[in-house]
């Protein structure tokens, strides 16, 4: 596949990749998509590792590689598609930041469980404890501990791990964009180019 050609495939992932976490992000804002938890959620949900990181830091390399798969700045020939390339490889590169970041957010999430009402009678993130070998991912009879919001263990496990896998997969294309549009900007867009046929007179 030549340098635009994969480029236009990594932006096309990228982008729906891209919605996909800030959909998951703003459901974590909204627990059991009620607006009147959103007091009580988790330290990593306002952190935004979806929104920003792995959401709109990851758009704009997206849109930015669909384009560098398009004709070149100049249209065929000139400049041949250098500088999109170019441009693509600054934005993955900060897109790669941005899902990194995301990874990261999603990671501790997952690690520390999320914030829920229990007893006595308080707020508190039952499943953190340093000291305490418990897995509470692996012993779901532990999210009983849980009071209110209802189901909010499913609920944060659910969408982060949604997080972690669809950061995991920019970050990759991000690096592998970075590479091809710096390939594409030493070496051009491999495509052909359209033949241009002499006017006979």
């Amino acid at each position: 596949m030549c340098t635009g050609g994969c480029s236009r495939f990594v932006g096309l992932i990228l982008l729906p990749l891209g919605f996909i976490c800030i959909g998951a992000n703003l459901l974590l804002i909204f627990p059991n998509a009620e607006r009147k938890w959103v007091d009580h959620i988790t330290l990593q949900v306002w952190l935004m590792g979806g929104i920003l990181g792995g959401g709109l830091l990851v758009l704009c390399p997206g849109c930015a590689a669909v384009r560098a798969g398009g004709k070149g700045c100049c249209g065929t020939g000139c400049c041949g598609n250098r500088c999109r390339m170019l441009r693509s490889v600054f934005s993955s590169f900060f897109g790669g930041l941005g899902s990194f970041y995301c990874l990261v957010v999603s990671a501790t999430a997952l690690e520390g469980g999320p914030l829920c009402y229990v007893e006595p009678g308080e707020w508190q993130y039952p499943f953190h404890d340093p000291l305490n070998g418990t897995n509470y991912l692996a012993n779901q009879t532990l999210w009983s501990t849980c009071l209110e919001p209802k189901n909010i263990v499913m609920w944060h496990v659910v969408l982060f791990s949604i997080l972690l896998a669809a950061s995991a997969i920019e970050l990759v294309l991000c690096g592998v964009q970075t590479v091809n549009a710096a390939i594409g900007v030493f070496c051009g867009d491999c495509r052909s180019k359209p033949k241009h046929h002499a006017d006979v007179s």
